[in-house]
């Protein structure tokens, strides 16, 4: 097995008799079916339908002081701190911000042989592995207990990329960015059967409408890796933004009426000087009709 720190990861708490209740109704991922020992992969959107944060919630067992706890972007761990205090008005709910007490142990290619304390399976793909949330000055011990490897963060990224995973503020823009065109509803981040929460009419119209314009999807080139935020062209006409990337894959934010012309008229696609192949077009299919699990 493989183990990575995530540098880039915070965590929040949320604790009080009204914490489940009050996210439930704020965020795209159904709490009600959250157990002791599961996360769940879900986000905090806009009233726009906008992605303000994703982050992962997982539960906190009763002798631990009961609670729920947000792997989250640490860059964003604070602010939004803030906004659910915005929306808590009189519930009964306290929100901690442990950034710089916790973090977060990305573990796969492999299973422990025991569920690991303060850890989850990755909701997203069975690939993805486990999340343990853990201090950084234990993560050593942490991987060498499970009989994991520490090893470096692209080799996670390269795991993330070959999943079709991507990653926020590198492969979509916070408050940009629609849970369709960053793959929520293919990763098991958006509960289409759940109750009202932000943003869920904007959210719900798109997915059965199949109105989604663009989508992260794999690509593979040959040669240098493309820059993030490079254009990516299909002759002089720009169809997407590079993402993430490894050796000779990463992930591309691509139009998919655009790439479907280019297709047609038989347009090769080009980012940063490297020729750029599809690695399954049916990743640019429209919304998907899944409901979140």
């Amino acid at each position: 097995m493989k183990a990575t720190f995530l540098p880039d990861r915070g965590v929040l708490k949320i604790s009080g008799p009204d914490a489940r209740h009050l996210l439930n109704g704020l965020v795209t991922t159904d709490l009600t079916r959250l157990a002791a020992g599961q996360g769940r992969f879900g986000a905090l959107l806009t009233p726009q339908g906008k992605i303000v944060s994703d982050f992962f919630i997982t539960e906190l067992p009763p002798e631990d002081d009961g609670g729920l706890l947000l792997d989250c972007p640490k860059a964003l761990a604070e602010p939004l701190a803030t906004k659910l205090k915005f929306y808590k008005l009189r519930a009964k709910v306290l929100i901690e911000n442990l950034s710089d007490r916790l973090g977060v142990l990305a573990l796969w290619d492999g299973e422990p042989s025991q569920p690991p304390e303060m850890g989850f399976a990755d909701p997203r793909s069975e690939q993805m592995g486990w999340r343990i949330i853990v201090p950084e000055l234990l993560a050593k011990a942490t991987a060498d207990a499970l009989g994991a490897t520490l090893v470096a963060i692209s080799d996670y990224d390269a795991q993330r990329i070959a999943c079709g995973v991507p990653n926020g503020g590198t492969d979509f823009g916070y408050a940009d960015a629609f849970p369709h065109e960053a793959n929520m509803d293919r990763l098991h981040g958006v509960d289409f059967n759940k109750g009202c929460y932000i943003g869920q009419e904007v959210v719900s119209r798109m997915h059965h409408r199949g109105t989604a314009r663009t989508r992260i999807v794999r690509v593979n080139f040959e040669g240098s890796a493309p820059q993030p935020g490079s254009d990516i062209l299909a002759g002089e006409k720009t169809v997407g933004t590079m993402g993430s990337s490894g050796a000779r894959s990463g992930l591309a934010l691509l139009r998919i009426d655009r790439v479907a012309e280019a297709r047609e008229a038989g347009q090769p696609l080009s980012a940063g000087g490297a020729t750029l192949t599809i690695t399954d077009p049916e990743e640019l299919t429209p919304a998907q009709r899944r409901t979140g699990t």
